[in-house]
């Protein structure tokens, strides 16, 4: 390929970080399984002395994700959570973190239940209320936290006008780009200073390794990053790395997929009788859609469906697929149904659920790339069983 030439998403998905093994030829990367590495003489390497600190098989999947997010430094994790608690590592006592108010669960657990004991505080705000956001800024404030999409109520938020709101108060923003991929959206272009995953999720793509990841341009937070990773040794085991160096392959044609599939789900549940709201980002019904539009390449894999139901007749819905499978997690290539009011959200009070949006009968659907009117057979059936 020319020098001068910018490789596409599909390229970089396939060749990115990675080069054929000098010692073989072999075109995939190998599974470096070694704890240690021989030296030359005492700190003389080949740039590898021990794998906490470094890999060659994490070495190629973070130079991977940093090519497809955009970014120049990548950090690769034992789980999503591994990484944004080398994130939060960055602060000190007495910080004060702004976050969005529907953050996914382990990440607010991690701050209201380890970080709060170290004398951090933390504000949940609405992220799409910029003035909301604004207003919650303090002279202690020093990191932006937010996802877009958000879970399970798929709200989406500006992140060129928060990171340029955080930029003009000095503040970090670390934008959670796990519902999305960087196939559908780049935080970093945007003015977001990390960049998190949950790799598990769709870019490893195949429901069978857990990860996380960070991405970010700037080497002096890149460094600082690197050392909280090394320090408390969260990192992600070689075939880890592998298993999602393979999945970031076809990120870019599961990702069509899952939005193909994901567009018609909604749109047929969206005409059903028994469905009381469809949220989905790439519906005009979205209340976020516009700024999906600039924002997004696709509407995502993501679906939430608020059945006119109970909760027990939605736990029915949930347990009548045939197609789809009652699971936690998302993003792999097969569908997913998840009832949050008896299963994520279950520790949630009712009345605060319900306040949040969290209705009895709404579940959330992570649509696979299997045929679509399979998909839609299996909801139609589902639904016909449970609810009368």
């Amino acid at each position: 390929m020319n020098s001068d030439r910018t490789p596409g998403f599909g390229t970089n998905a396939i060749h990115a970080g990675q080069s054929p093994d000098p010692s073989t030829g072999a075109i995939m990367t190998p599974v470096y399984m070694t704890s240690t590495y021989v030296q030359e003489a005492p700190g003389v390497n080949k740039g590898y002395d021990y794998s906490r600190s470094h890999n060659p098989t994490r070495t190629a999947l973070e130079g991977n994700l940093a090519a497809l997010e955009g970014g120049k430094h990548g950090l690769c994790f034992a789980s999503g959570m591994a990484a944004i608690h080398c994130v939060v590592n960055l602060l000190q006592s007495g910080d004060h973190v702004i976050a969005g108010n529907d953050l996914y669960g382990g990440t607010y657990r991690l701050l209201q239940t380890l970080y709060t004991k170290f004398g951090m505080e933390t504000t949940f705000v609405d992220m799409t209320d910029l003035a909301q956001l604004e207003a919650a800024f303090q002279s202690n404030t020093k990191l932006v936290m937010l996802e877009t999409p958000t879970n399970p109520l798929l709200r989406c938020c500006d992140l060129e006008a928060i990171a340029g709101i955080a930029k003009k108060k000095g503040v970090l923003t670390m934008a959670d780009n796990t519902f999305a991929t960087p196939y559908l959206q780049t935080p970093l272009a945007l003015g977001c200073d990390i960049v998190a995953h949950s790799t598990t999720k769709y870019l490893g793509g195949h429901s069978d390794v857990v990860g996380g990841a960070l991405i970010s341009n700037d080497l002096e937070l890149h460094q600082k990053l690197m050392h909280f990773q090394n320090t408390c040794g969260g990192t992600p085991g070689p075939m880890d790395a592998f298993l999602v160096l393979r999945g970031t392959k076809t990120l870019h044609v599961r990702m069509d997929r899952h939005c193909d599939n994901a567009m018609q789900v909604a749109e047929w549940l969206s005409t059903h009788d028994k469905v009381a709201r469809v949220i989905y980002p790439g519906l005009e019904s979205h209340e976020q859609h516009e700024l999906v539009k600039r924002q997004m390449r696709k509407g995502g894999g993501m679906v939430s469906v608020e059945l006119k139901a109970s909760v027990e007749q939605a736990k029915q819905v949930c347990s009548s697929f045939e197609v789809f499978s009652l699971a936690e997690s998302l993003g792999g290539v097969e569908s997913l149904v998840d009832h949050p009011a008896s299963m994520t959200h279950a520790s949630i009070p009712v009345a605060e659920r319900r306040a949040a949006g969290l209705e009895d009968g709404l579940i959330r659907l992570s649509v696979g790339i299997e045929d679509g009117d399979d998909l839609i057979a299996d909801l139609e059936q589902a639904i016909a069983r449970s609810i009368t």
